[in-house]
């Protein structure tokens, strides 16, 4: 075959379309097109934006992306599916190209009748990536399979502050963690051909007083060494191929008008050649929000200029406004070019240059066995204990079994407390309560009735999530006082822009549990009955008193369609609890906000009067069995700075039924140039052991894993003593010290934000 016959390049093909687009067929390729429907306001400011004409106006040019074909309203899978792979064909007819069909996939595909996992901070309590990924490999092929081919997910935020409104679709205050089990869940999604998106880069977690969209004020070292880690290792490790900007500025400069991060960063340091992607009205809100623009032309040039490739959900400004721009000289039309290029090389890297959209399927099955089970796992995994005088487990335990059981509190038979905000439960199907859910999902009352066969349960709500009507107190008291042992389910209902206690928009300014719930705990304390306090939350509240006057405390973080059986199997010790605090169990919200990577006068002293300390420290987490750690043996006592760290530690359960422990590894820098955190997590593996047995774990640590900008921002690791130890970050179970010497080492562009390697053996 000679060179004019070989088959064109990717990139050739491209190159050729792009030179036969005009204007407002290259500015359809960098848009959406979204059928938001009437009353329906499931993003920011959703209502301001409006886009004269339907699709098939949208489509007279081409188009870049089909905005939530599933998932803005509840519709028959098969059905949408053929409406899909029409306006597909048409597509092809007109241009030759067909669109990119995007749609949300935090907790699952966001669509009617999808299974729904856990959200990400139950991902993070499991402490087990290679779960995630598989969890993210069965939601892209439900994406797949209805011709989706791009996911908004991970949510890669680093918490910051547990009042704003978003932790719960995030994964931890740990940067490690978080990149870790992120990348995993990249790989996933990627195995079944469906592009992840990284969200949101960068800082939007960092907001002033943990206020959606609030100014972020961190310093160019936080964002370095602790906002932007998950990302480097999702880009570098992960080779995720869409990124989202956030909707934040960061020190006066919005991120979307930003090439600092966009491009320097990104694609200059990290070698990103995938696409950025619009958060949902961000380049508008250039102009209408932050004020960096003038018009929406204006900002679309800015946008461009720093990196933004496509914009979504609609094309209010990269259309009409940017065209007009470009004519009047104000942008330049190869800034279209680049982003045009970039898109199109998406769209051939996923096969649309060459898809016919012949056969629409016939039959999809959304909520598989598989689906189910692996979503029982995670939710399994993820709950954590985070108090037990002995009360629990109620079958099998130390105490005799109770004969009856009072089941109270507003979430114990509510199928939505189960579910984060970017669920299609409580994201969508709000507007449609005609609709039923489309997936079966036992609450926790549903649960213990199935597990707790011939004991008596009473059942009462006692109040609502987020109400002062202490109307219902009176029949919990009377229930509880009643029966042996009280169950009470309290938490949060996720939604969006203040119609939930939690979720996009959704702040607080205390952390208090909402409404009247902590006073129902009280008043049932009040009986004497020992109280067992379940939280179905998507964020941690200060219960401190709580995990003082309960007998126990269990704590799950939105666990999903398979969340009740998950804890009622804790409660009643089918399951042995194993997942760990993602994120510290804080104090009062006057402490907030606060990190375990904080610096040792960032934590309790003697030169304040108030305390820092949380109440239970991130990566707690008890069980119903024990766990006993032998000396951590170091492979060597001294590492070069620019080597690996190996320990060893052997693992026992020493108690008396099997259960699963979460070895995690954390180290401290005890001198540097710049000051360190007291604590960092380095390692983490997830091991099952039987009754009396025991394994070897072995971590294989990069110094990278403890490198940090200097004094000039250049990201090095310092000779010096490191001290590495098993347990949690506020105790040592096992420690041991490693020296690391020779010359300052520099990190550069060719280092890996690799993952630690773990062995068990």
């Amino acid at each position: 075959m000679s060179a004019a016959d070989a088959p064109a390049t990717d990139a050739e093909r491209v190159a050729t379309i792009l030179e036969r687009l005009t204007l407002e067929q290259k500015t359809a390729q960098i848009v959406g097109f979204w059928e938001k429907g009437d009353g329906e306001v499931v993003a920011p400011l959703q209502g301001e934006f409006t886009r004269d004409g339907g699709l098939d106006d949208a489509m007279r040019h081409g188009l870049g992306h089909l905005t939530r074909v599933y998932g803005t309203r509840p519709v028959d899978p098969v059905e949408r599916a053929r409406w899909l792979w029409q306006r597909q064909r048409e597509l092809v007819a007109t241009v030759g190209i067909p669109a990119l069909v995007h749609e949300e996939c935090l907790t699952g595909l966001s669509a009617w009748q999808a299974a729904t996992f856990p959200t990400p901070l139950a991902w993070g309590a499991s402490f087990h990536p290679e779960l995630v990924g598989r969890m993210a490999e069965l939601i892209g092929q439900s994406m797949s399979a209805l011709g989706v081919h791009q996911g908004l997910a991970p949510v890669l935020d680093v918490i910051r502050d547990p009042r704003w409104g978003r932790v719960e679709e995030c994964i931890s205050e740990d940067p490690y963690l978080i990149g870790t089990i992120g990348t995993a869940y990249v790989r996933g999604l990627q195995s079944a051909g469906v592009h992840a998106t990284l969200k949101h880069f960068v800082g939007y977690s960092a907001s002033q007083s943990g206020r959606n969209f609030g100014p972020v004020h961190a310093g160019p070292r936080e964002i370095a060494d602790v906002l932007l880690v998950p990302f480097e290792m999702a880009v570098r490790d992960g080779g995720v191929r869409s990124v989202m900007h956030a909707y934040t500025e960061i020190d006066g400069v919005p991120t979307a008008a930003d090439p600092t991060y966009l491009t320097h960063v990104l694609r200059g340091q990290w070698g990103f050649d995938g696409v950025v992607v619009a958060d949902y009205f961000g380049v508008a809100f250039l102009d209408i929000l932050h004020h960096v623009a003038e018009g929406l032309g204006e900002a679309a040039g800015l946008a461009l200029a720093a990196g933004v490739d496509i914009e979504l959900p609609t094309g209010d400004a990269f259309l009409e406004p940017l065209i007009q721009a470009i004519r009047d000289g104000l942008v330049d039309e190869a800034l279209v070019d680049r982003a045009v290029t970039r898109a199109l090389l998406q769209k051939a890297e996923l096969g649309l240059l060459d898809a016919t959209f012949d056969e629409p399927p016939t039959e999809i099955e959304l909520d598989s066995p598989a689906h189910r089970a692996v979503a029982a796992q995670l939710a399994a995994e993820s709950v954590v204990l985070l108090a037990n005088d002995g009360v629990l487990p109620l079958l099998g335990g130390s105490r005799p079994a109770p004969r009856r059981v009072a089941v109270l509190g507003p979430n114990a038979d509510q199928h939505e407390a189960m579910f984060g905000c970017y669920s299609f439960v409580n994201h969508v199907l709000e507007h449609h309560t005609e609709v039923p859910v489309g997936i079966e999902v036992p609450t926790v009352l549903a649960a213990l009735q199935a597990e707790l066969d011939g004991v008596d349960l009473v059942a009462t709500s006692g109040c609502a999530i987020d109400s002062d009507d202490r109307s219902g107190f009176a029949d919990a008291v009377a229930a509880a006082s009643a029966a042996d042992v009280a169950v009470v389910v309290v938490g949060d209902k996720a939604g969006l822009f203040g119609r939930g206690t939690v979720g996009e928009g959704c702040d607080r300014d205390d952390l208090e549990l909402p409404g009247v719930q902590r006073e129902l705990v009280e008043a049932v304390l009040g009986t004497g009955t020992p109280v067992v306090l379940v939280l179905l939350t998507g964020r941690p509240y200060a219960i401190d008193w709580a995990l003082e006057r309960c007998a126990a405390v269990v704590q799950a973080f939105f666990p999903g369609e398979e969340g009740g059986p998950a804890v009622a199997g804790v409660l009643t010790g089918r399951i042995n609890p194993s997942g760990r605090l993602p994120v510290s169990l804080p104090r009062p919200a006057g402490a907030q906000p606060y990190s375990y990577l904080h610096p040792a006068l960032g934590g309790d002293g003697d030169v304040t009067n108030l305390a820092t300390a949380p109440a239970r420290p991130f990566g707690f987490g008890l069980s119903y069995t024990t766990f006993a750690y032998d000396e951590l043996v170091a492979a060597s006592a001294q590492v070069p700075t620019d080597g690996r760290v190996r320990v060893a530690v052997r693992v026992t359960n020493t108690g008396e039924r099997a259960g699963d422990d979460v070895v995690q590894l954390y180290a401290h820098d005890t001198v540097a140039t710049v000051t360190r955190p007291v604590a960092q997590l380095v390692g983490f593996r997830r091991v099952s052991l039987a009754a009396g047995e025991s394994v070897v774990v072995h971590f294989d640590v990069p110094t990278t894993r403890v490198a940090f900008s200097g004094r000039d921002l250049t990201r090095v690791v310092e000779p010096g003593e490191l001290e590495p130890w098993v347990g949690t970050c506020a105790d040592r179970a096992a420690s041991t010290s490693v020296r690391l010497v020779g010359p300052v080492h520099a990190i550069g562009d060719d280092d890996r934000w690799t993952s630690t390697e773990v062995t068990a053996s």
